[in-house]
């Protein structure tokens, strides 16, 4: 489906004009998208990266998924829209640093953070994987604008990520689109068994 340019770090798997889209809408504090995204690195990304089987016939596309139930969802994904700007070869990998440690921004242990101390631990998160010039700009694009209702330097992109998945229909985390069709079948607990048969199933090129 359609990408904004600004987001095209987040094809994460595969080449950028392969024919077959898997949009894979996940939420970095909801836990069966970290099942999901350990899938994507551990089995789908080797089946259409390079020396895989069907690469440059699939690509993946992460899709980052507020969901507002999740206190600090919109923290989270501000900084993975950070992290596109400041570091975009390393959008995966902090990713992946973000869902192993989601649990530091649930519900219970994020309760009596501000927003800026959510900020700072997002900060150290990305500091495990960006260089310190990078993290320069990421914090930057966390500050708040003077106007005081004016949002972040990511603000733009995580409304368009919204506006994408409502316009879609995608309502929850995970959420997979074969083609741009909803893919009901596919589960955050599939392995590497499920994954290949709906390829070869699907891939018709």
């Amino acid at each position: 489906m359609a990408l904004q340019p600004s987001l095209r770090p987040t094809i994460i798997a595969g080449t950028h004009d392969a024919p077959h889209t898997l949009d894979i809408f996940l939420d970095y504090v909801c836990p069966f998208s970290a099942k999901l995204s350990f899938a994507i690195d551990n089995v789908l990304k080797p089946l259409v990266d390079v020396g895989g089987l069907y690469y440059g016939k699939v690509k993946v596309i992460m899709r980052l998924q507020v969901q507002p139930w999740h206190a600090t969802s919109t923290y989270t994904h501000e900084a993975g829209l950070a992290v596109v700007r400041a570091a975009p070869e390393q959008f995966w990998t902090f990713s992946l640093a973000l869902f192993k440690q989601q649990g530091e921004f649930f519900d219970g242990p994020s309760s009596n953070m501000t927003p800026l101390q959510i900020r700072e631990n997002l900060a150290n998160i990305a500091a495990q994987v960006i260089t310190e010039e990078q993290l320069v700009m990421f914090k930057d694009l966390l500050k708040l604008k003077p106007s005081p209702n004016g949002g972040i330097g990511v603000t733009d992109d995580l409304k368009y990520t919204i506006k994408f998945a409502r316009q879609n229909g995608v309502h929850v985390s995970p959420t997979v689109l074969w083609d741009g069709l909803i893919a009901n079948q596919i589960s955050s607990s599939w392995g590497e068994k499920e994954w290949s048969e709906f390829l070869a199933k699907n891939v018709v090129v």
